[in-house]
């Protein structure tokens, strides 16, 4: 049975509907060809974050997002994401979207990356962006 557990470190969160969240995930990972072994989303503080990233990854940057991609098994998603609370709130105001929008496309981003998505290269970020917007479309459709 596939995990799917939502955490938080110094920030606390008050996140609505985790099952809806959780299905729509794990239909993600699913409709991208992998199986989801395990998923492990961490919200923080930029503070928490920054030393994840200068512990980890040897950058000395805010950042939304930090993935860890823990599979051992061909074709199966286990991974940490880390999810910085107040980038998401600063995002969502400079993007003009919603907290919630701003947040789903994070959650959803760090699963693309370990489905093996890269967002570097501008061409590699546009399509990281066109599959953000497919999947939100559909968690959209799972609200409505």
């Amino acid at each position: 049975m596939p995990a799917i557990n939502f955490f938080e470190e110094d920030v606390s969160i008050n996140l609505k509907g985790k099952l809806k969240l959780k299905s729509w995930i794990k239909s993600t990972v699913e409709a991208e060809g992998y199986k989801l072994a395990e998923l492990n989303y961490i919200f923080c503080s930029d503070d928490y974050l920054i030393q994840i990233n200068r512990q980890y990854l040897n950058h000395d940057t805010y950042t939304d997002i930090v993935t860890f991609d823990n599979s051992e098994k061909e074709g199966h998603i286990t991974g940490d994401i880390f999810i910085s609370i107040e980038r998401i709130t600063e995002n969502a105001g400079k993007f003009e979207v919603s907290f919630i929008d701003e947040l789903c496309r994070v959650i959803i981003h760090g699963a693309l990356h370990l489905c093996g998505y890269k967002d570097k290269k501008p061409a590699d970020k546009k399509l990281m962006t066109q599959k953000e917007d497919f999947y939100l479309a559909k968690y959209k459709e799972l609200s409505a």
